[in-house]
C-alpha cells in the first residue's frame, strides 16, 4: 500500500478584541469628555463660564446622549402607576387563564374516570 500525502488544513486563528463595555466617569471627574476628541476641564481657556459652573451636560445633536430622554419625576410616577396597572391587569388574565385550565383538567379527569368504570365494567 502506498501512502498518499495529505495537505493538512490549519484554521484561522480567533482574533481578539477589545469589549465594549460602558466607562463609567465620576460625576466630580475634572475632565468630562463632551464630544470625541474634546476634554474641558475646569482650567481649559476653550470652556466657557457656563460649561465650568454648571451641572448641565451640553451634547450635540446627533450625540446618543442628546437622544435619550430625561424624564421628570412626574413623568416616572405616571409611568409606574401605568405599569403597576397593566401588571395587575395581566395578574388577573392570568389567574383567569389558570382557573380554565384547572377546570378542563376536572372535566378530563371526571371523563376518564367514567371512561375507566365502563371499560371494567365491559370486561367483566
Amino acid at each position: 500500500m502506498a501512502l498518499i500525502p495529505t495537505a493538512v488544513v490549519l484554521r484561522p486563528k480567533i482574533g481578539t478584541h477589545k469589549p465594549s463595555g460602558t466607562i463609567i466617569v465620576a460625576r466630580d471627574a475634572q475632565n468630562v469628555e463632551l464630544k470625541k476628541g474634546e476634554v474641558f476641564d475646569e482650567g481649559d481657556a476653550r470652556a466657557t463660564n457656563s460649561q465650568r459652573n454648571s451641572d448641565e451636560e451640553f451634547f450635540d445633536e446627533g450625540d446618543a446622549l442628546a437622544m435619550s430622554p430625561r424624564r421628570k419625576s412626574d413623568d416616572l410616577e405616571k409611568m409606574i402607576q401605568e405599569a403597576r396597572a397593566q401588571l395587575s391587569q395581566d395578574a388577573k388574565l392570568l389567574d383567569e387563564s389558570l382557573l380554565e385550565i384547572l377546570n378542563r383538567i376536572k372535566v378530563i379527569k371526571e371523563q376518564l374516570d367514567k371512561l375507566d368504570s365502563n371499560n371494567r365494567f365491559l370486561q367483566n
